[in-house]
């Protein structure tokens, strides 16, 4: 603003000229007539006017820059505040998934420690049942010793015991012992040499002929034994003897005995005796003393069983124990042969098998000895 007014200045008229307000020093004015006072006098508002207008268009334009650049600035700012928001709020979700997976964290801890330590206190009354159960079998070892070693005391040369000396027995008792014929030869040796200084008495002596097709079946079992019933031997053996042997009256439990007595985990223990292991858990016992749980007939129970571990007792007639106790001596017996356990030549085996099988059929038709 300065030069334009500085430029109308040089460009007035040579008739008038501007006087300075503030004259320097050692300069001297000369008296203006009035026309040049007047003409400068219109040309000064002229000058300020175009000033005047030209400040303001300036002003103006200074203002419209600078609304466009705080709009601008207030763009940018808006902009950034939506981007923090965005921001905060995807921290805000994970702050709130990692609290969410923080707790699901701290449940599965605590559910996995409850399942170890349930887990360690199963294992832990197991160990204890079976350190019981193991105590009880030792008692009774011990016991049983114990009646082994008084018999054998009492067994003198003047006055033998007959039941450890077989020799000394009559022929008709030495030939139907119980148990497995084992050391044949030197029996044999001893009965005959007993016999020439016993009296000879008449003996009904039992004949035995082998079944060809028995045999054979048992053969082929016998090369490649095993407990699955595809094999013809153990499916006739099943069919006609187990099976039946182990058919009571109540059918369902009927069923997990047979279940039992295959995976060799029935244990049958004597009602009266106070020496075995008792289960802590809770007990089911079905039947009674005076009722068999399976044939559900009243009948007098020295004996009770149990499958597996289920804690759940059945007291069990003498007749349906012997059932039981002959089907599971047949299947003790078979296992042995599995595990290689018999050494005797493979006729001597077939007919265990069949005396066996006669248990289990004699059994089935209701006889057991007195003892039972």
């Amino acid at each position: 603003s300065r030069a334009s007014f500085e430029e109308a200045g040089q460009k007035q008229p040579a008739v008038g000229h501007w006087r300075t307000l503030m004259p320097s020093k050692g300069s001297k004015e000369e008296p203006a007539t009035g026309c040049q006072d007047a003409g400068g006098v219109d040309e000064t508002q002229a000058t300020e006017q175009l000033n005047v207008s030209r400040l303001r268009s300036s002003s103006v334009e200074i203002r419209e820059k600078g609304s466009e650049f705080l709009k601008e600035e207030l763009h940018k700012a808006q902009k950034e505040l939506k981007l923090k928001d965005k921001e905060c709020e995807r921290l805000s979700k994970v702050r709130e998934q990692l609290e969410q997976e923080l707790e699901e964290l701290t449940a599965s801890l605590f559910e996995e420690a409850h399942k170890m330590v349930r887990e360690a206190n199963t294992k832990q009354a197991a160990s204890e049942k079976q350190l019981r159960e193991a105590r009880g079998k030792i008692d009774m070892l011990q016991a049983e010793v114990t009646a082994l070693k008084t018999l054998v005391i009492t067994s003198t040369p003047s006055s033998p015991n007959r039941e450890l000396h077989p020799q000394l027995q009559s022929p008709s008792k030495a030939v139907f012992r119980k148990g497995h014929g084992r050391n044949k030869s030197t029996s044999s040796a001893m009965v005959s040499a007993a016999s020439q200084n016993v009296t000879p008495e008449p003996v009904s002596r039992e004949c035995k002929e082998v079944d060809s097709i028995l045999f054979a079946e048992f053969q082929a079992w016998k090369e490649s034994p095993t407990l699955e019933k595809s094999c013809s031997f153990l499916d006739r053996i099943y069919q006609e003897d187990v099976g039946p042997c182990l058919d009571f009256t109540k059918q369902e439990l009927s069923e997990l005995v047979r279940v039992a007595v295959e995976q060799n985990t029935l244990t049958i223990e004597p009602v009266a005796s106070q020496a075995l292991p008792v289960v802590k858990v809770s007990t089911e016992e079905c039947g009674g003393p005076k009722k068999c749980a399976l044939s559900g007939l009243p009948r007098t129970c020295k004996h009770r069983i149990m499958l597996g571990d289920s804690g759940n007792y059945y007291y069990i007639s003498p007749s349906c124990r012997a059932r039981i106790t002959a089907v599971c001596n047949f299947f003790t017996y078979i296992r042995y042969i599995q595990q290689g356990l018999v050494r005797q030549d493979v006729e001597l085996m077939y007919w265990e098998v069949m005396r066996l099988r006669r248990e289990m059929s004699l059994a089935k038709l209701g006889f057991y000895p007195s003892e039972m």
